[in-house]
């Protein structure tokens, strides 16, 4: 099939319907229809319709001027969070770690090339980046994409890295693809990942996988911390056995429920 061509049953609409919800996010949570129609390639009459659309099924509101979301669009993933065993399983158990050692903690699955955050237990200590239920972030740059990514076979790995935007977010941020499978085969060996300040300066973090019954890497557990109170040795000596002891209570709990349902394909324990 010719680069760029759909297949018959392709639905180029609701594929447009789409990219107008998603056109709202964190920095754009109001747009007008201007703004939606050139952030999505539409037409303003194209533009117009999807909004309409929308805010006759309650995903959109509008002053008359400008557009937002509604909570409604919460229907959208709760749809695949309550199919989905593993955030459930996991959330009491990170609840535990995160009373222990004061700091946050989350649950991320791998879709497509972006690891996904399905579960998080916060602490009151603030990070510059926002992040809840259903961020993403690129899986190469974060602890818990590396640790995923660690366990794929090397020829999916490899090709997930070959076409990975591999531009510096931090003066730290790891851009060569070689140096990267080199620590991606590290991560392997040792069990675990530490990213230190790539993703965002002064942030520190280290990811555990999480197996199902089946040893699958099906998931990844994080500690995020900020690096002037944490040195990638206290780390590593405080914070990373009590996150092995947490992976391992929510993988024998998913071990009497069987596979995790809805976990990404092809994250698969290389062995």
């Amino acid at each position: 099939m010719p680069a760029g061509a759909r297949e018959p049953h392709f639905v180029r609409s609701f594929e447009r319907g789409l990219a107008v919800i998603r056109a709202f996010d964190a920095d754009h949570p109001e747009l007008t229809l201007s703004e939606v129609a050139r952030s999505c390639d539409l037409t303003r009459a194209a533009a117009r319709r999807f909004l309409l659309t929308l805010l006759d099924l309650g995903y959109v509101q509008t002053d008359g001027r400008m557009f937002r979301l509604t909570p409604r669009v919460l229907e959208l993933g709760y749809s695949y969070l309550s199919s989905f065993t593993l955030p459930e399983i996991a959330e009491p158990h990170l609840e535990q770690l995160v009373s222990q050692i004061r700091e946050s903690s989350s649950l991320c699955v791998l879709d497509g090339d972006d690891v996904v955050y399905v579960a998080r237990v916060p602490t009151r200590r603030i990070m510059t980046a926002t992040i809840t239920v259903g961020t993403r972030f690129p899986a190469h740059v974060t602890s818990v994409g590396r640790v995923i990514l660690a366990y794929l076979p090397d020829e999916e790995s490899d090709a997930r890295l070959a076409r990975a935007d591999l531009r510096p977010l931090t003066a730290r941020t790891i851009v060569s693809a070689d140096v990267l499978r080199a620590e991606l085969r590290r991560i392997r060996r040792q069990g675990y990942a530490i990213v230190d300040q790539e993703l965002e300066e002064g942030l520190r973090s280290v990811a555990v996988p999480v197996r199902d019954r089946d040893c699958e890497v099906v998931a990844a557990v994080n500690i995020p911390v900020h690096a002037s109170r944490n040195s990638v040795e206290s780390v590593r000596r405080d914070l990373l056995p009590p996150l092995l002891a947490t992976v391992a209570r929510i993988e024998a709990d998913l071990s009497v429920t069987g596979r995790a349902r809805g976990a990404s394909r092809g994250t698969g324990t290389h062995r």
